[in-house]
């Protein structure tokens, strides 16, 4: 008996090409995201010699650039929960092209500061814009790995800037890193000029339920009652370990690996890019957890993984053993990177929810972005190892705020 098999509509199969093309065009944003602040990590030991900066200073340049990403967050988020998503985010990945150009042309720490705050205002939108509009294109069944391919366009992004920030240092110097931080933004523009609105925030902007009065509305709404409050409070826990764990790892990784292990430029990119890779796995294993068991499960598995491989590889000094360590690090520390997405959509009503993403998550980033600068300090008095081994400390008070936020595994989108 023959089998038939079932005719796909040509509305199924508009909504599957749609599906694809918006997480695409979130990946890919986010993606910028990832590969500008690395580029920042590998040129630090450059913009040190050319302007005669201390490590501190040095550091302080990817906090500036967080901060930055703070006010880009709450503006670019109240924004895309009442002009819409897709159009919202394509003004800030110009702003972010325009100073991350300019960044190439800095006379001192000032300017450059300057620049980089500038940038990072651009940065701020794409995190939370990208992750709401993963989250509002597909199912319910498959919203955290959704969410968690859109981490791995981050981490794609920081994987390009491994690759290539050796070779470009080597012939064109930290300048030409800057340079090139701008033909991806300009890629990513003609991609979400032929995207259009998801679904779920077109029908609540026709129903009149975007907020149309303040702009303030829908940062209200995360406050709204003590429950929601308690949930917002989570979050900011959530996204601090996450971004204090990620930028403490990988702002000084490239130079004590090059520097202080002997590896050199080359091979200290080299070690870094597997770690990278293993952020990169971890996402997607994460991803596909999450919709499985469960939100609350998932993190907590990877929360005892991040305590246990951070703690093991600051104790290693064989190159072998650090390439490894560093794998099993960053796929433990990072995986739960595109959770934050899915768990966000799920916990704030589509009126406030990029609103929620850009806020929630680059406040966590801004007090995440004092980690280059204390890492620095600690690694300074008492060598780095000795400063990765106090990391795990915050991945405990992270496993304790997931038992405040409640499981949405399945639940469809307010």
């Amino acid at each position: 008996m023959a089998t038939t098999i079932p005719e796909v509509s040509s509305e199924d199969r508009a909504e599957r090409s749609y599906t694809r093309k918006a997480i695409f065009a979130a990946a890919l944003g986010y993606g910028l995201d990832g590969f500008d602040l690395l580029i920042l990590s590998f040129a630090l030991s450059g913009i040190i010699a050319s302007f005669s900066l201390s490590d501190a200073q040095a550091g302080s340049l990817a906090t500036i650039t967080l901060f930055g990403a703070v006010v880009g967050g709450i503006v670019f988020g109240m924004l895309a929960d009442r002009y819409g998503r897709v159009k919202v985010l394509s003004w800030t990945v110009l702003i972010f092209a325009v100073f991350t150009g300019l960044s190439s042309l800095a006379q001192g720490f000032w300017d450059l500061a300057a620049y980089r705050f500038l940038a990072g205002v651009g940065i701020g939108g794409e995190f939370g814009i990208g992750m709401t509009l993963a989250a509002e294109a597909v199912p319910a069944r498959a919203r955290a790995r959704a969410t968690s391919w859109v981490g791995v366009g981050f981490q794609l992004g920081v994987f390009a800037a491994a690759l290539v920030s050796a070779p470009v240092i080597a012939l064109w110097g930290w300048r030409g890193l800057f340079v090139i931080g701008i033909a991806p933004a300009i890629f990513a523009m003609v991609v979400r000029r032929r995207l259009h609105e998801p679904p779920k925030f077109a029908e609540k902007q026709a129903a009149g339920q975007t907020p149309a009065i303040s702009h303030w509305a829908s940062i209200k709404l995360l406050f709204r009652d003590r429950t929601t409050t308690r949930i917002t409070f989570a979050m900011i826990i959530l996204t601090t370990v996450q971004n204090f764990g990620y930028f403490g790892i990988i702002t000084w990784l490239p130079s004590y690996l090059s520097d202080k292990l002997g590896l050199g430029v080359t091979r200290g990119s080299l070690w870094t890019a597997v770690t990278v890779i293993g952020m990169l796995t971890g996402i997607v294993v994460f991803g596909q957890l999450a919709d499985r068991l469960g939100r609350r499960k998932a993190f907590w598995i990877f929360q005892v993984g991040a305590i246990v491989s951070i703690l093991v590889y600051s104790q290693l000094a064989d190159p072998t053993a650090l390439l490894l360590g560093g794998f099993v690090m960053g796929a433990f520390a990072n995986g739960m990177l595109g959770g934050h997405g899915a768990l966000m959509a799920e916990l704030y009503p589509t009126e406030a929810r990029a609103t929620a993403q850009n806020v929630l998550f680059n406040i966590g980033r801004a007090l995440g972005g004092f980690a280059p600068v204390i890492i620095a300090l600690l690694a300074g008095s008492y060598g780095f190892p000795f400063a990765l081994a106090l990391l795990p400390a915050i991945y405990v008070i992270q496993f304790a705020a997931m038992f405040l936020l409640p499981e949405r595994r399945g639940a469809e989108l307010e």
